[in-house]
């Protein structure tokens, strides 16, 4: 696999967690920095090429990133592919993906678990001579029994004092191939008695007899990630090993390990909180669950919160590494608010989108006062935040469609929309007033005659008179079809599974697909993940089930912004605490 590109035209505050940010992570590295303790500030980024990456790794993505960045160093990426029954290339080659797209270049330093293999097998070897390493032959159940409670101590396994020359001989004879899965175990000498389960004679290796995805069949033993975690960073020269706060248990034995055997560096562990996102799941084998039971439609669903997901829904990676960079770096968990994520992405769409018109529930205009065979074309602004995107043609005609919901036949007293009798504004084109709703036989409404006035072309009427509604519209002559794909939270509530089973709270209106959408002829020259305001809609993006003639746009976020009324309000619990 190649090295990741340079990222041409990006500068060095985009692809960072905040340049200018303060957190303890920060602290300690200014500090072994200041102190000489570190020279080259070296993190890594190691995902598990078993699923997809999700929007929680981009938080360490981006701090580990940002650090090496901030303070001259680098940062690696290293699969820690210790497991081959669950890894994939298919998730190897999707994560590095992900890491270039969100903005972040390995440079040369793209790493595998797998490339230490045999070192970490003579490291295996010299606990087991030091007498700090045994070959257990207890079977998994059996092990786990051993181990003891939170508040009961674990009991010596009867192979625990098994001679060095002895357990020496099994494992080069586990790594031959000699006996089936989980026939037996290395595993490492610490204490029985620790309040630390994790240090209570932790397995080190174990037999899978499984081709692996890049070492194939050359080996049936496996390191453990406890085993082959640190000793990779201390093989690459990590200087800061930055984790999510459930492996602050283990940082006891990553200490010990790198303590009995010969690394070459010695790097520290530091935990920080993970991402907790509300009404979403950022477990890695919930997610595996989702797509293999079939409730999303893969990995990259737009609904799911996984890098690839959030890309084919249109979301930009800027928008991501902002929301990132806002909540924070800290010890303590708290629950992020799904609205602060939207708002990043809304904010940063409104600056870069261009508009166009779309109708997505289509409802037949005749202006009967309009030349029949007559077509002009009216002058639409592609950005009003963005003078240089300039302006675009957009086709009138006497037939166009508007937005269902923007008639009702007996409206409230709120409803400023178009109703018989009533005048409204079409966007850059004229004033129009309903005089008559069509029926078909079963009564419902399918078309509206009206009449438009032409000394309102584009702008106010000359006699001053106002309207309350300025109406969005598509040329029925010129409009193309297309299928919208509308997305809400794939959950009910706040913290799914919390209740009971996680399938409880799956949202049965998590996608509404819309297939009779009518869209200006602009849209013809969309492209795939392209950013589109869709007026009065909210913003879209081109999907890749798209075929000629026939479009298919995904909904990335609407126009509501309800994180600024959460702000407003002064609600709590929102973008987290930098610490």
């Amino acid at each position: 696999m190649a090295p990741g590109p340079e990222r041409e035209g990006m500068s060095d505050a985009e692809t960072t967690i905040d340049e200018g940010a303060r957190d303890f992570i920060r602290e300690i590295i200014r500090a072994d920095v200041e102190a000489g303790r570190t020279d080259t500030v070296v993190t890594r980024f190691p995902p598990e090429p078993n699923g997809y990456l999700h929007i929680g790794h981009a938080k360490s993505m981006c701090l580990n990133f940002g650090v090496a960045r901030e303070f001259g160093g680098r940062c690696h990426l290293r699969f820690d592919d210790t497991n081959p029954v669950k890894e994939e290339h298919e998730f190897i080659d999707s994560i590095a993906e992900d890491v270039r797209w969100l903005g972040f270049d390995w440079g040369e330093h793209l790493y595998f678990a797998s490339d230490h293999f045999e070192t970490l097998y003579l490291w295996a070897e010299h606990l087991i001579r030091a007498g700090k390493a045994y070959v257990d032959d207890l079977s998994p159940d059996e092990i786990r029994d051993y181990r003891g409670t939170l508040t009961e101590p674990g009991r010596n396994s009867p192979w625990r004092d098994r001679p060095s020359g002895e357990s020496l001989d099994l494992f080069r004879r586990m790594r031959a191939g000699e006996f089936p899965d989980a026939a037996r175990v290395l595993r490492a000498k610490i204490d029985m008695a620790s309040g630390n389960i994790n240090l209570r004679d932790p397995v080190i290796y174990r037999i899978l007899h499984a081709s692996h995805p890049r070492s194939g069949d050359a080996w049936c033993i496996y390191p453990t990630y406890d085993f082959a975690h640190g000793q990779s960073d201390a093989i690459e020269g990590v200087t800061h090993s930055l984790c999510t706060l459930e492996f602050e248990d283990h940082r006891p034995l990553y200490d010990w390990l790198l303590d009995n055997l010969p690394a070459p560096t010695r790097p520290r562990q530091y935990e920080f909180a993970r991402l907790n996102l509300a009404y979403t799941v950022l477990s890695k084998r919930r997610l595996t669950e989702l797509v293999q039971d079939g409730r999303v439609r893969g990995w990259d669903d737009p609904r799911m919160p996984t890098i690839a997901g959030l890309r084919r829904r249109g979301v930009p990676p800027a928008a991501i590494r902002d929301f990132v960079g806002r909540i924070g770096v800290a010890k303590a968990d708290n629950l992020v608010e799904a609205a602060l994520l939207e708002h990043c992405i809304r904010e940063l769409l409104n600056r870069t989108a261009e508009r166009r018109m779309a109708v997505l529930r289509p409802l037949k205009v005749i202006i009967e006062n309009y030349a029949e065979g007559a077509t002009e074309e009216l002058e639409a602004v592609n950005n009003p935040e963005d003078a240089a995107a300039g302006t675009r043609g957009v086709p009138f005609s006497r037939e166009i469609y508007i937005e269902r919901d923007d008639f009702m036949e007996d409206p409230p007293s709120k409803f400023f929309r178009l109703a018989p009798g009533r005048e409204v504004r079409l966007r850059y084109a004229y004033f129009i007033t309903c005089r008559e709703a069509v029926r078909n036989d079963a009564g419902e409404v399918v078309a509206l005659r009206c009449t438009y006035d032409p000394a309102t072309r584009g702008g106010d009427a000359p006699d001053g008179r106002k309207v309350k509604a300025t109406l969005h519209w598509v040329s029925a002559a010129h409009a193309a079809p297309a299928e919208v794909r509308l997305y809400d939270h794939l959950f009910t509530r706040p913290d799914p599974g919390a209740g009971g089973d996680i399938a409880d709270d799956l949202n049965p209106d998590s996608l509404t697909v819309l297939q009779d959408c009518r869209l200006e002829p602009a849209l013809s020259d969309a492209r795939v993940g392209e950013p589109i305001q869709f007026e009065r809609q909210g913003y879209f993006c081109l999907d890749p089930d798209s075929t000629p003639g026939r479009p298919v746009f995904n909904r990335t976020v609407a126009l509501r912004d309800t994180w600024a009324k959460i702000q407003k309000k002064g609600a709590p619990g929102g973008g987290g605490q930098k610490q």
